[in-house]
């Protein structure tokens, strides 16, 4: 004989409900943990093509380590504008980020420095020249020994995937730094505008009618990095992630893998609130009719010593890069 239940028939009714109602929770939060992984590895495929190591190997638990790192940012005028070619990188930032402090720095290498190519024959040459002569891994070597870093990760970016990627955020805002109307960027000193991709190339591009010149294009990029970062940072959904990934599709590479982009996407987003930035300053010079920059040994030293102080490394004096970086030739 079935025994019957003491509880009132109404709690019976409530309780089956209820357990239905979770049965659907269940099967719901089930099936958007499928989803969220079907487009995470979407967003993986996506990023796959951009990992190229050019012979620069970090150990794999630097970025998780928590330990402060740094990262040469190179941009070519390529890919956009019709322009194809390989390109010198007339954009070189030496990014350090530094998890413990929340904090990260952009410091610009003027395209015109002087510097002897490292592990080359290729004395007293333009820096941007390293590049196209020799490729990433002799460009971040020759930009470490300058600035006295060790620097264990590149990305290249060319000047299409810029345009991409800020159109894939949505548009970023600028307060700019100066009055100007070059191509479709139409911005006026001080008054915030709201810029989309081919604005914000154009706004990065400008030089001519700049009184800083090169300096004050290099400003400009690093307010640009600034506003994009700030930006990208606050993309909560890993749809609209892949969408910002797909845009760097043939105009991004690096040494950095997914999972890296995507710890310093989730981990170490707050340093995008702390945000410095320096440029390496050089003096005009002529050589064999060739114009260059030339930063005195104490403006290099002063930079090197900010960027070190970053990185938690002791001040310019007592150091070897070899010693820390792994990447010897």
């Amino acid at each position: 004989m079935r025994q019957l239940s003491s509880k009132p028939r109404h709690l019976l009714v409530r309780q089956h409900h209820w357990r239905r109602i979770m049965a659907l929770v269940g099967l719901l939060i089930a099936l958007i943990g499928l989803w969220g992984y079907h487009a995470w590895q979407t967003a993986q495929n996506t990023f796959a093509g951009a990992y190229q190591s050019a012979g620069i190997h970090p150990d794999d638990s630097l970025i998780t380590s928590g330990k402060p790192f740094a990262v040469l940012l190179l941009g070519t005028d390529t890919g956009a504008l019709g322009r194809h070619d390989v390109g010198r990188t007339d954009t070189m930032i030496v990014a350090t980020i530094n998890p413990q402090t929340q904090t990260a720095k952009l410091t610009s290498i003027p395209r015109d420095t002087l510097v002897d190519i490292y592990g080359s024959q290729q004395d007293d040459e333009k820096i941007n020249a390293a590049y196209p002569l020799y490729g990433a891994k002799t460009t971040l070597k020759t930009v470490e020994h300058l600035v006295d870093i060790p620097i264990h990760y590149y990305v290249l970016l060319n000047m299409g995937g810029l345009k991409q990627m800020v159109n894939a955020v949505g548009g970023v805002t600028v307060k700019p730094l100066l009055t100007f109307h070059y191509e479709q960027a139409n911005v006026t000193k001080g008054v915030k505008i709201h810029l989309n991709g081919a604005s914000a190339l154009a706004y990065s591009r400008m030089r001519d009618q700049d009184p800083l010149g090169d300096y004050g294009r290099q400003a400009r990029q690093r307010q640009l990095i600034k506003a994009l970062v700030v930006k990208e940072a606050g993309i909560s959904s890993i749809p609209r992630y892949q969408t910002v990934l797909g845009s760097l599709q043939h105009n991004i590479q690096t040494n950095l893998t997914f999972n890296d982009l995507m710890w310093l996407r989730f981990k170490d987003a707050h340093t995008s609130r702390h945000i410095d930035s320096q440029t390496l300053q050089g003096q005009p010079a002529i050589l064999n009719g060739i114009d260059y920059q030339v930063a005195p040994q104490s403006e290099i030293d002063q930079v090197s010593n900010s960027l070190r102080r970053a990185l938690n490394l002791p001040a310019v004096g007592n150091f070897q890069t070899d010693a820390l970086d792994p990447l010897v030739f």
